[in-house]
Parts: structure tokens; C-alpha cells; sequence
């Protein structure tokens, strides 16, 4: 068994090889070997500090006959707000071998967790974004930011503009600064200029207006994991044609999806495909060049595991 920390996992992967990973991963059905299953199991519990939520997240997943693995993770939301150092998102994961059941691999969970849901929606854009896309809006500059611009950035190498939006200037900043990015202060002006809009936040009420979004943009949604959470308007769900996981957890656990589903902006009909269907050509993505696509990343074991096989074989001893 090898231990791959966060620098190893740094210096042998890359964005787009593990795009592509998470893509080769999708081409079989849900339940079909090497897709496999999955499974979910989350705890909440107030945090000792702010009295707001805090999880623990178990996400198992078996490739029958090739690897099975989990992710333990812990979210506390407030680390980002208490300037500690400490992650918001801390994990570990163990991946196994699927024919011995024998340990492969430990694995830092906080990077592995960072890069697999930024490819997880660069995987998406491979499909969803226009391949002449310029103009990537960054909404959020938290731990996630740099992975996800540097994941859109490989799916899309077009992309030569990066603007990065934040509630805290400082924070835009930062990122800015580290991705060789603008920051604006107009929110809704910023997605306005996009050809590929990305939110990693945790807000309650959209950031993304229907009404900004201009012919040919992709929207790509990443927060909303509960379902009080909310990034994009009811107008963009109206206007874009939506691509996601339809399972269970992907319709009640995530905002972006229940409360339209719940208020009947959208029908489960309206979610044209999953990745699965993406990768295996079952459904063709965009079909035109001034069609509004949008990604709801819902994340899952599954990816986890795909993920993680794929540092395993970059990262393993010759």
C-alpha cells in the first residue's frame, strides 16, 4: 500500500489527464463493471463554534472486478470565515484492489476532493462548452477556485480570459492573482461577458441570473449540496438545457435542482442526459452554437473512485 500525499498528487497528475479519466470512467451505464456502485452517507451536526452546519460524508463506491475505495470527509463551512489555515473540505480516501480486496493506496482526500470535482466539471465542458470558448467567470474564490479554473482551462484551451468574482474583495484578489485573473465587482455584468460561468459557493439565493446569460454561455454549478442551497435563478434553469446525475441523492440533496423540481419550474424530463450518457455518445451534448448548456456537478462516490484509480496509476511505483 503507497500513501500519496497532496505534493505527490500535484506533481504527477494533471487537469486534463484526469478529465479525461473521469470521461473513460462514464462510458459504461450506472451499475455496468467498471462503473459500479455507489453509496452515501452523511452526518450533520452543529458546529462547536458557530452553532451553524457542519458534515461528515462516508462515499463508497465498488468497480466490480477492478477497485473499490472510500472518501471520508468533513465540511465545516466556517473554517473559510475564521482565517485559520484549515480547509473548509478535509479528507482521506482508501482505494482497494477489486479482485483481492487487498489495500492499493491511501490518499490525501482534501486535494484528491479538489481535483476530482474541478475535472468532474471539466469532464462536462469536454461536451457542454462551446469549443471556441473565451471567456471563463469565476463566482466564489474559495479552496476550490484554482482547481476549477485550471480544470475548464484544460477542457477548454481556448479560454483566454479568467474573471473571478467574490463577496469578499480580498479573496477575488488573491485568486486573481494566482491565476492571472480580473476582478470584478458587478456581479451580474461579469456573467454577462461568460462563455463558461462556474459558481463554487455556498449561497442560499442565485448568483446567476437568467437574464445575463448570453446566447452560448455554459453554466457550471458546483455548491448547492443541500437543498436550501441555490446558485442559478429559475430563469436559467428555464433558459438552459440541463445536464446532470438523475439519481436520488442528485434531485433531493442539492438546491439547484430540488427547488426548481419542487416548484415545477422543471420536470425530471427536462434533464436531458448524465455524464454516462455524455461520454458514451447516447446524447450529444450541445447542438448549437447559441444553446445555454448547464452542468449541475453533483459529485458522488463513483467519481471518487474514478478519481482516485487514476492518481493510483500516475502516482504508483514503476
Amino acid at each position: 500500500m503507497i500513501w500519496i500525499d497532496a505534493e505527490t498528487l500535484r506533481s504527477k497528475a494533471t487537469y486534463r489527464g484526469l478529465c479525461d479519466a473521469i470521461a473513460a470512467g462514464h462510458t459504461l451505464k450506472p451499475g455496468a463493471s467498471p462503473s459500479g456502485v455507489s453509496g452515501r452517507c452523511m452526518l450533520t451536526q452543529p458546529s462547536p463554534t458557530t452553532g451553524g452546519d457542519t458534515n461528515f460524508l462516508a462515499l463508497p463506491s465498488w468497480q466490480v472486478g477492478e477497485a473499490l475505495g472510500i472518501k471520508a470527509c468533513t465540511v465545516f463551512p466556517e473554517n473559510a470565515e475564521l482565517n485559520t489555515g484549515v480547509p473548509a473540505v478535509q479528507a482521506v480516501y482508501l482505494l482497494f484492489d477489486g479482485k483481492d480486496g487487498s489495500p492499493s493506496a491511501g490518499i490525501d482526500g482534501t486535494e484528491h476532493t479538489y481535483w476530482k470535482t474541478a475535472a468532474h466539471s471539466g469532464a462536462a465542458a469536454l461536451y457542454l462548452a462551446r469549443p471556441d470558448a473565451k471567456t471563463l467567470v469565476m463566482l466564489g474564490a474559495g479552496g476550490l477556485g484554482p482547481h476549477v479554473i485550471a480544470a475548464h482551462r484544460a477542457a477548454r484551451p481556448s479560454i483566454d480570459r479568467v474573471i473571478i468574482w467574490n463577496r469578499t474583495h480580498a479573496k477575488a484578489q488573491a485568486l486573481a492573482d494566482t491565476v492571472g485573473g480580473e476582478v470584478w465587482e458587478d456581479r451580474d455584468a461579469a456573467v454577462a461577458e461568460a462563455d463558461v460561468v462556474s459558481a463554487a459557493t455556498n449561497a442560499k439565493s442565485p448568483l446567476i441570473l437568467g437574464p445575463q446569460l448570453k446566447p452560448g454561455c455554459h453554466v457550471d454549478l458546483i455548491g448547492s449540496y443541500t437543498p436550501e442551497m441555490r446558485e442559478a435563478d429559475d430563469e436559467t434553469m428555464r433558459l438552459a438545457t440541463v445536464f446532470s446525475d438523475k439519481d436520488q441523492h442528485a434531485l433531493d440533496d442539492n438546491g439547484d435542482l430540488f427547488q426548481p423540481l419542487r416548484d415545477g419550474v422543471i420536470t425530471i424530463d427536462d434533464i436531458k442526459a448524465d455524464l454516462y450518457e455524455l461520454a458514451s455518445g447516447r446524447h450529444p451534448g450541445r447542438t448549437f452554437d447559441e444553446e445555454i448548456t448547464l452542468f449541475k456537478n453533483c459529485g458522488g462516490g463513483h467519481v471518487d473512485l474514478m478519481a482516485a484509480r487514476y492518481f493510483f496509476s500516475v502516482a504508483k511505483p514503476d
